[in-house]
């Protein structure tokens, strides 16, 4: 029985899964956390690897390992290999005016112009999350630092770079070594999606020069070997690594209901919104993952819940006990803003209250079709860039919910999947360590829920649309 490692570097943590590179059976796994912040040096993703490693027991009769982890972070390395600054991670917001620049310059100050120039280059509008407004703001902020950078790569990149035996002072052709993957390389910022190619100008224009990138492989391609000899996958972003996890191709969307929201898709065709909305990613089976967040998912259940006074299982049983259409009601859940739509600044709001439909089960219920119907706008603007849906996988926590398994079937109108809880990045990524060692995705089963697709017979998503309508 061949062993494969899939290991999910993700903000909060490092997971480890082993499982049977065959069947994708479980074997054994580890857990261990990393610092708050939203800058974090990368020695401490590498502690936190070791003891998760050493919880499930070691990788030394495992034949491939693969990372999935956190994208976009920026880790700057000089010529030695060693780290020049911390990371600043995705959530780091202090280069959104490098951001805005970048929109900017690339328009001539017109900056319409300047995101159909991005969403056209690159495939993704430049925000404050991806790599190369991180190096403007270097650049700008820390320029004897950033005249110190030799090579950029991302945590997937850094880890499976460790994991080869390289690291600082490792020796001739140290950072030649440096591997990422198509999926990690489209949320840098200076990457193109769809021509494959990195954009050098782009970088030495934020940067002021272009130092040394890694190399880009394919989908099944082998990074190097570890110091046991087992082979090292490309890796992927955490998003890709998630779509592999839970299986999904072509005509898949996965839709994420965590304290935000993530639409994604996998797609033959690569997107370039030029609203900003989609993010225009690859993904790491050789397609696509045009991508859509938006920021208030379960977090309005978390609150509709503390105002009704019930636990989440007495709310969920609450909207489960009332008529679909929430009697009228109709909650807007832009309860922190929005990002899709691009609403920073808007509020949530109640609509349709009368003395008949006011109760705790409506309530309840038009938090969770507000929230779906908040998805159904991310898949509608994934919809406008070519994605055909077939499938909704929903995942997250709020996946579990059977209330919003039911009003996700009936507003969508898509048939719905629901895997069981797990370690979907961390899966995905050992299902890519298997792929590294055949050749090809090996067909595991995944254990799941099907919910047939419904009907929005109320007209529940007309009606918040128009409600939602008010808030721009």
């Amino acid at each position: 029985m061949a062993l494969v490692a899939g290991i999910d570097s993700s903000t909060q943590s490092c997971k480890v899964v082993i499982r049977d590179a065959d069947t994708g059976a479980l074997v054994r796994q580890g857990r261990a956390s990393h610092p708050d912040g939203t800058e974090v040096h990368p020695d401490h993703w590498w502690t936190a690897l070791q003891e998760a490693i050493e919880q499930a027991g070691g990788l030394s009769d495992v034949a491939a390992v693969s990372v999935g982890g956190q994208q976009h972070g920026m880790v700057c390395l000089d010529r030695d290999g060693r780290v020049i600054r911390p990371a600043l991670l995705w959530n780091d917001t202090r280069s959104a005016g490098a951001a805005e620049d970048l929109i900017r310059s690339a328009g001539d100050g017109d900056t319409a112009a300047g995101a159909r120039y991005w969403a056209g280059a690159t495939g993704t509008v430049p925000v404050a999350s991806l790599t190369l407004t991180k190096l403007r703001w270097l650049a700008a902020n820390e320029p004897e630092n950033a005249a110190k950078v030799a090579a950029v790569c991302l945590p997937h990149d850094w880890l499976t770079w460790r994991l080869t035996g390289h690291g600082p002072g490792s020796g001739p052709g140290n950072l030649e070594a440096l591997a990422t993957d198509r999926s990690d390389a489209s949320g840098t910022g200076y990457y193109s999606t769809a021509a494959g190619t990195y954009l050098p100008d782009v970088l030495e224009s934020s940067l002021g020069h272009v130092p040394l990138l890694p190399e880009v492989l394919g989908p099944v391609d082998v990074a190097g070997k570890t110091p046991d000899g087992a082979l090292l996958a490309a890796g992927a972003g955490d998003n890709a690594a998630a779509a592999l996890g839970v299986g999904a191709g072509v005509g898949d969307v996965v839709m994420s209901l965590g304290t935000s929201g993530t639409v994604f898709a996998v797609s033959d065709t690569p997107a370039a919104d030029q609203s900003g909305l989609v993010a225009g990613f690859a993904d790491a089976s050789g397609h696509y993952l045009p991508l859509v967040c938006t920021l208030n998912a379960t977090r309005v259940f978390d609150a509709t819940a503390a105002l009704l006074g019930v636990s989440l299982a007495g709310f969920n049983e609450l909207a489960l006990s009332a008529e679909a259409g929430a009697g009228g009601l109709t909650l807007v859940p832009y309860f922190d803003g929005e990002r899709t739509p691009n609403l920073p600044d808007a509020t949530g709001s109640l609509h349709g209250i009368t003395r008949a439909n006011y109760m705790p089960a409506n309530l309840a219920l038009a938090a969770v079709e507000g929230v779906v119907c908040s998805l159904a706008d991310g898949l509608a603007a994934l919809q406008q860039q070519g994605v055909e849906a077939r499938r909704i996988i929903l995942v997250g926590g709020g996946a579990q919910s059977s209330a919003v398994q039911s009003a996700a079937a009936r507003l969508l109108g898509i048939s719905i999947t629901v895997p069981r809880p797990g370690e979907y990045v961390a899966d995905g990524a050992a299902r890519q360590a298997a792929a590294a060692l055949t050749g090809q995705f090996p067909q595991w089963e995944l254990d799941a829920v099907d919910v047939p697709a419904g009907k929005d017979d109320g007209g529940v998503l007309a009606r918040y649309r128009r409600y939602a309508g008010m808030s721009a």
